[in-house]
C-alpha cells in the first residue's frame, strides 16, 4: 500500500513540475511606452505580440527595431525578406521630415495598430 501511495505521489509531483514550466500565454503590454534614445529624443512605442513573436512599433503603426548600441530604427525588409533595422532613426510622426516620410512609404514595414 505504501508503494502505491508514493507512486501516486511521485506521478503527482512530476505532473505539478510539467505544468510550472509552460510559459505564461499573456499578451504584450498594451499601453503606450516611452522610449528614449541615446541622444535624449523621446519616442512613444507600443510593444505587440505575445510569448513567441514580439514587434516594438510607433503610435502610427511602423514597425521599428532597437539596435545593439539602444538607437531605436525602422524595421525593413532586406533582400532575403527579414526584417533588419533600417538606416533611419525612428522619430514620432510629428517630428519625422519629409524625405523620411517618403523612406517609410517605401522601405518601411507598417503593422495593424489594434
Amino acid at each position: 500500500m505504501k508503494r502505491i501511495f508514493l507512486l501516486v505521489a511521485l506521478m503527482a509531483t512530476m505532473m505539478v513540475g510539467v505544468n510550472a514550466q509552460q510559459p505564461a500565454k499573456v499578451p504584450a503590454y498594451r499601453g503606450i511606452i516611452e522610449r528614449v534614445q541615446p541622444n535624449g529624443d523621446t519616442i512613444r512605442t507600443y510593444l505587440r505580440g505575445d510569448e513567441h513573436m514580439h514587434w516594438l512599433m510607433m503610435e502610427d503603426g511602423w514597425q521599428i527595431i532597437e539596435t545593439d548600441k539602444g538607437w531605436f530604427k525602422y524595421a525593413k525588409k532586406n533582400r532575403k525578406g527579414a526584417v533588419v533595422a533600417g538606416c533611419r532613426k525612428a522619430h514620432n510622426d510629428v517630428d519625422r521630415s519629409k524625405s523620411e516620410n517618403k523612406w517609410l512609404d517605401k522601405h518601411g514595414i507598417r503593422k495593424d495598430i489594434r
